[in-house]
């Protein structure tokens, strides 16, 4: 059904009372801010529906990708036609998947995607964006090896929502704070909604979301690696912003951190004092960037 003039009214009446929040259904755009005749990029918000959380065991049953056109300072003009493609993975989909996403057994029945014809959609992107690229990219690294030689940038962790004033990072609390709702968990639903959040002013600092999140990928950033660590003391880790890192190609179990580079040697001395507690101890910091970063090579 689609908006009218008196469904407007009536939940313009209904903001102004101050007593309600209106959320208004996302509608796919193809343009927000008109070309200047500034130099345009490519970029592609991706997302992958899977049969779980593992890489090496589970598999994409859904992929959708929107390219979109973007100015260096986070404007964003065009939007253009999306690639969403469901997968058979040979295995019986997880209730809880098909319960969250809505795909079934029967939906995927026969279908394929071709890795060739995503390396070819992807051909002129110069960035790829996702909500969760710790998750995405390695799931899309192993289906298609064109996205290893890719930038990635993620628009849940690279910008502060919570700076922002937001209660928490998904896509839908997102959305909602900018008053509007999609159907989420479907992977082409979830990019459009992505890309319009990049497109909004964020309400404190008031830069435009993709901006900021072009500043910090365009940032390396330095891996200091807590290998080793005691159990006991993973708390302290998780209060000071470091992530598990399962292991796997050769990089051994550990707790992570990135920083900036002038922040290594207090992370290195916090390292040293609080979890191994031993003031001698060399820690390793490795550089990452967009190209590695989120990937199972950092």
């Amino acid at each position: 059904m689609e908006a009218t003039d008196e469904m407007e009214g009536a939940a313009a009446l209904l903001e102004a009372s101050g007593r309600y929040r209106i959320l208004r259904r996302l509608e796919p755009r193809s343009f927000y801010d008109v070309s200047d005749g500034s130099t345009a990029h490519r970029g592609i918000f991706l997302d992958v529906e899977t049969t779980g959380l593992d890489p090496a065991t589970d598999e994409i049953i859904e992929l959708a990708m929107v390219p979109f056109d973007f100015a260096d300072d986070g404007r964003i003009f065009a939007v253009h036609e999306s690639f969403d493609r469901l997968r058979d993975p040979g295995r019986p989909v997880p209730r809880e998947v098909t319960a969250l996403t809505g795909i079934t057994d029967a939906m995927l029945t026969g279908a394929s995607i071709d890795p060739v014809e995503v390396e070819s959609f992807v051909a002129d992107a110069e960035l790829v964006v996702a909500h969760h690229a710790g998750f995405d990219r390695r799931f899309a690294e192993r289906f298609c090896g064109a996205f290893r030689d890719l930038p990635w940038a993620c628009s849940w962790r690279e910008i502060p929502w919570a700076h922002e004033g937001f209660d928490g990072g998904r896509l839908g609390q997102l959305a909602a704070g900018f008053g509007f709702f999609h159907h989420g968990h479907r992977a082409a639903d979830d990019c459009r909604a992505g890309i319009d959040l990049l497109a909004r002013t964020l309400p404190v600092s008031g830069r435009r979301a993709l901006d900021v999140l072009l500043r910090s990928s365009r940032t390396p950033g330095w891996r200091i690696r807590a290998t080793g660590a005691p159990y006991a003391l993973r708390e302290t880790l998780k209060r000071r912003g470091y992530r598990w890192d399962a292991g796997g190609d050769g990089r051994p179990r550990a707790w992570f951190v990135d920083v900036a580079r002038d922040a290594i040697e207090a992370e290195h001395e916090f390292l040293r004092r609080e979890i191994y507690r031993r003031a001698d101890l060399e820690i390793e910091a490795r550089r990452v960037d967009a190209y590695d970063r989120y990937s199972d090579r950092s």
